[in-house]
């Protein structure tokens, strides 16, 4: 291909071509047309060279840009012979757009047109009937109807008003109206496809203008030639409708899309119906599948068109829809096939959606009218008539079909729901509707035959049925809101009649009936659970909950567990967990149950096994206080669950990239569910009926072997071992959850109501954190190994109380090693502020004595350069993290630690860290915070406000000493906090009409206010004479701030100074 280029190069082809456009010789240029056919061949082969291909697209791109380039493009396409498909696909794509970019005046464009039309008429017109001239592909074909759409929309308005009939007439032999030739009548649908989506399609954006100029367009094509158009789709389909199925679907596309925006009448009358609902006939073949499904998609379309709410009911039954949809449903592809591989999901979907819609109509015009009104006769008679319709797309085997009449369904309850609100007779008239609805909404609920529960390949299948299910209960919820005595007779019938048929048949009862029992038992928590409870003074709060009460003991006693299926003892567990209350009001229950339990938490299904390690925690946590007794049985009957093992991930690479396996038998998900054991076992060793003594037994018997566990890897994982370092980390994450687990207590003024845990408990977990913290400071390198400590570390404080303070110190080290990310310090953080807000009574020596240290460290975070994305929002999270550990250390009474012997000389850094905060442009969140501080120091160290700081008379100031409580702070607040109220919005990059912008100028208005109230006339002083002078600010201005400062309160200065600093910003 390149040889082609030998002669001359494609700057020198672009020059001469430009100079034979503009001595308009194109005659001449047939040269440079085979230059311009090679660039594009060139430019679109995947085997050219990068740099000639690069310069064949650099060629292309100006002729695009050349006012005359779509010229010898258009001799490209008519030309004959034909270039190849490439060539004429990207000529026409120059002509297209240089017809949209108006680079065409009228005479250029007549000129396309009349070449177009020719080749057109040549090729699709009816002389060329007998194919002496092959027509283009459909990709051409859509492209040069692309092109007659867009010479329309520059040409219909005056030109070219015979658009529609000059392209019509492709499809007939003059001077007849018997639309017989294929070809034209292809093209001339493809065109009114092509306009339809220039002009009328709602979804593509457009501007203004192009939607005024194609209103317009719309408007003109409604007047003359809408009609002509209609007629021709009858004329079309009564020719070709037992002839061609392609072309039928294809007209029937054009008038779905045409539809929407012309006359109705134009496709509702007696001539265009009758056609209609001949091509919806139920299929005789396979043949008319197609047709039949295109027909039924065509009536859905008629009856989107937008119009009155009682004329949309007339339309449903001039339309016939119910009489379409009877004979569809009874066709042989949706009855005598449904329940074969052969049924025709496609239809079935397609008049699941007919149906929809017209039901939909119906609910919106009966929402508004009044009781007896013909409206709401019609509407009412309307609704009876399709609901059984509804039900049976609703009951469908496929879920994708039911999916589609969920709408109309959530819509007629939600009229339900508006009818009964409104006391209309509605609800009384149609309450039949209620009982055949809500046993469709459970019998749907049911897993189907074919399925199978907990096999890897079906997965999809069960997650996208659990979506359905929840879908369903909503349904069932907006049933009972309308009637709920029928839900709960109905749900309470059918769970009571499955236990007893589990009992009378030993077991023998298929699992599907079982578990949908179960779940709708599940569910009906949402009815006898009102406000979340059960029970008000030991009896049931409803009728309902009284029921519920019935089929917990019926649950439990008919021992439906033993049912082997594990969907079954999965649901045992979540209804046991759900309705915990049943338990502690019938304790002696709890112990059989918990046995039942612990038979599932060892169950060989993998699915059962790791939820219910999970459910097992959440239901001992709530009857905790109940297991006294039996807490040792279950702890040893659960000792084989809980040896750790870690496992890394496989080497699934030469690489040594391991794999990422998500499954339930990746080894990292089995120990996440591991540690819900710990955590159980936590929650019934410390129960208040266990006594101290076996408290402290229990907890011994649960690390020790973790204890040696621990010993035993620590050397490995020190060397560098990765499979010990996890099982460190492991073993250190036992140790946490098993601390939550005992307790909950929380320190400080807001602790909970539960006590911390007795002092022997506590010295058994000193002992734990301890060791916790020897791994740590073997193993500080290894991220994991941190992360774990730090989720203990957390845990502990409910265990340890102040024991911990004494260790804090060991604990930093550990966790801000040289190697820690900042991310790691942020969390650390906000851990620390949990830690010095819970004991800020005691913590004051330990804080005092690791405070400078632990600062330095972040100041190194905070002075790292964030490389890359991620850096850059774990940067930005220390920062915050860092101010708002100063705010709690400011807001608990601390601050003297701040400004103590051991850590005064790292006060400069600090303040200076907050300035460089204060003043950061690009964080606008630690810009604020930074503020925030700021006014807490003045708030905390400038002492009283100072007595009634007088405002400006004239230059009068009136004087009253300031008196900080740290001596020279009025002044240092003066000359290094005031300046950072001006160095943020004096910067050139930044924005007062951002949002965040203006909070921040919001806060540093407030710490002027905060400094004026503490140090009075003295800063007014200084602000006039120094810092704004300095500033160079207008006089004028000046003392409008100034009054501003001493007379208005925080919220009108604030307002002040956002929009002082907008208007200087606009000068």
């Amino acid at each position: 291909m390149q040889a082609l280029f030998k002669a001359v190069t494609l700057e020198q082809g672009f020059e001469a071509f430009a100079g034979l456009l503009r001595r308009n010789d194109l005659v001449t240029g047939g040269w440079m047309n085979r230059h311009v056919e090679n660039a594009i061949e060139i430019a679109f082969n995947p085997g050219s060279d990068q740099n000639t291909k690069s310069q064949a697209l650099q060629f292309l791109n100006q002729i695009r840009t050349e006012p005359q380039g779509w010229q010898v493009c258009l001799s490209f396409v008519v030309r004959d012979p034909r270039p190849s498909e490439v060539v004429r696909h990207v000529a026409l794509d120059i002509i297209n757009e240089a017809i949209r970019a108006g680079r065409l005046d009228a005479p250029n464009l007549m000129f396309v047109r009349e070449t177009l039309m020719i080749y057109i008429q040549n090729v699709y017109g009816a002389g060329n009937s007998g194919g002496n001239l092959t027509p283009d592909s459909v990709n051409i074909q859509n492209k040069i109807a692309q092109t007659a759409t867009y010479l329309f929309v520059s040409l219909y308005t005056t030109e070219w008003t015979t658009f529609f009939s000059d392209v019509l007439s492709l499809t007939a032999t003059a001077g007849t109206t018997v639309r017989d030739n294929l070809r034209g009548a292809t093209f001339y649908l493809r065109v009114l496809n092509a306009v339809h989506d220039e002009i009328a399609d709602i979804l593509v954006p457009k501007l203004p203008h192009e939607r005024t100029r194609d209103n317009n367009l719309k408007d003109l094509v409604r007047q003359r030639d809408a009609k002509m158009i209609a007629l021709s789709w009858q004329e079309i389909l009564l020719e070709w409708k037992s002839k061609n199925a392609p072309l039928v679907a294809q007209c029937l596309a054009a008038v779905r899309r045409w539809v929407a925006w012309t006359d109705i009448s134009l496709v509702v009358n007696d001539p265009f119906l009758k056609i209609l609902f001949q091509l919806v006939t139920p299929p005789q073949s396979p043949a008319q599948d197609d047709t039949t499904f295109v027909a039924t998609e065509t009536f859905t379309e008629i009856l989107g068109k937008k119009m009155a709410a009682s004329d949309k009911l007339e339309l449903i039954d001039v339309l016939k829809v119910r009489d379409v949809v009877s004979q569809l449903i009874e066709s042989k592809g949706l009855r005598e096939l449904r329940a074969t591989s052969n049924y025709d999901t496609d239809l079935a979907e397609a008049v699941a959606k007919l149906v929809n819609n017209a039901m939909y109509d119906i609910i919106k015009a009966l929402e508004n009218v009044q009781d007896g009104t013909p409206t709401s006769i019609l509407g009412n008679s309307q609704l009876n008539t399709y609901l059984p319709y509804v039900l049976r797309f609703f009951s469908d085997e496929y879920d994708e079909i039911c999916s589609t009449v969920i709408p109309c369904m959530t819509d007629l309850l939600a009229l339900f729901r508006k009818k009964a609100k409104m006391n209309s007779t509605f609800c009384s008239e149609n309450s039949g509707m209620l009982p055949p609805i809500l046993n469709a909404v459970i019998a749907k609920m049911k897993y189907d035959d074919t399925s199978a529960w907990g096999n890897e390949d079906s997965q999809t299948d069960e997650a996208e049925f659990q979506e359905l299910r929840k879908r369903l209960g909503v349904l069932q919820q907006a049933v009972a809101s309308v009637n709920e005595n029928l839900c709960i007779q109905t749900i309470s019938t059918l769970v009571i009649e499955a236990f007893q048929k589990f009992q009378s048949q030993q077991g023998h009862i298929d699992w599907r009936d079982v578990d949908l029992a179960m779940h709708e038992m599940f569910l009906f928590g949402e009815i006898g659970l009102k406000n979340g409870a059960q029970y008000s003074k030991g009896k049931p709060v409803s009728p309902a909950a009284e029921l519920l009460v019935g089929m917990m003991a019926k649950l439990v006693g008919s021992d439906i567990v033993s049912f082997s299926h594990p969907a079954i003892q999965l649901q045992y567990m979540e209804i046991c967990v759900r309705y915990y209350t049943f338990f502690e009001a019938n304790p002696q229950l709890i112990a059989p149950v918990l046995e039942k339990f612990v038979q599932l938490v060892h169950h060989n299904h993998v699915r059962v096994q790791s939820r219910s390690w999970y459910l097992f925690h959440r239901f001992v946590k709530h009857v905790r206080q109940h297991i006294g007794d039996i807490a040792q049985t279950v702890i040893q009957a659960l000792g084989d669950l809980l040896q750790i093992k870690a496992e890394l991930p496989e080497v699934t690479s030469d690489n040594g990239e391991f794999s990422s396996d998500e499954n339930d038998q990746n080894a990292n998900s089995k120990f996440t569910s591991q540690l819900y054991l710990y955590e159980a076992i936590g929650s019934m060793c410390s129960a208040n009926t266990v006594p101290v003594d076996n408290q402290v037994l229990y907890v011994r018997s649960i690390i020790a072997p973790l204890y040696s566990d621990l010993e035993a890897h620590l050397g490995l994982a020190k060397v560098g071992d990765e499979r010990a370092v996890l099982q460190v980390h492991h073993l250190i994450m036992a140790f946490g959850t098993l601390a939550r687990g005992f307790s909950d207590w929380t320190p400080g003024p807001t602790a909970s109501s539960t006590p911390p845990p007795a002092k022997s408990v506590s010295d058994e977990f000193i002992k734990v954190a301890e060791a916790t913290l020897v791994a740590l400071e073997t193993l500080s390198f290894a991220f994991d190994v941190r992360t774990a400590a730090r989720f203990a570390l957390s845990r502990f404080i409910a265990v340890l109380g102040n024991h911990l303070l004494p260790q804090l110190p060991r604990w930093i080290n550990g966790l801000l090693s040289q190697t820690s990310s900042k991310e790691e310090m942020a969390l650390f953080l906000r851990l620390l502020d949990q830690i010095v807000f819970g004991f800020k009574l005691e913590i004051f020596d330990v804080l005092n004595t690791l405070l400078t240290p632990f600062l330095q460290r972040v100041f190194l975070g905070i002075g790292e350069a964030a490389a890359g994305t991620d850096d850059e929002i774990q940067l930005a999270e220390l920062k915050r993290e860092y101010l708002g550990f100063l705010l709690v250390i400011l807001n608990n009474n601390l601050e003297r630690v701040l400004v103590s012997e051991m850590n005064q000389f790292n006060f400069e850094a600090v303040i200076s860290t907050i300035e460089h905060l204060a003043k950061d442009v690009a964080d606008f969140a630690a810009a604020k915070l930074a503020f925030f501080v700021l006014i807490r120091m003045v708030e905390t160290w400038g002492g009283p406000n100072v007595q009634n700081p007088s405002a400006l008379q004239g230059n009068e100031i009136t004087n009253t000493a300031p008196q900080p409580t740290l001596p020279g702070f009025d002044r240092f607040m003066m000359t290094r906090f005031s300046p950072l109220c001006w160095a943020l919005p004096t910067n050139s990059n930044f924005t007062s009409k951002d949002a965040q912008a203006r909070q921040v100028l919001g806060e540093a208005a407030s710490l002027q206010k905060a400094i004026y109230q503490k140090a009075g006339q003295d800063y007014v002083i200084w602000l006039r004479d120094v810092e704004l002078r300095k500033m160079g600010m207008d006089v004028s201005i000046m003392e409008e701030y100034l009054r501003a400062l001493c007379d208005f309160d925080l919220k009108g200065f604030r307002q002040f100074f956002q929009t002082l600093v907008q208007r200087s910003i606009q000068r």
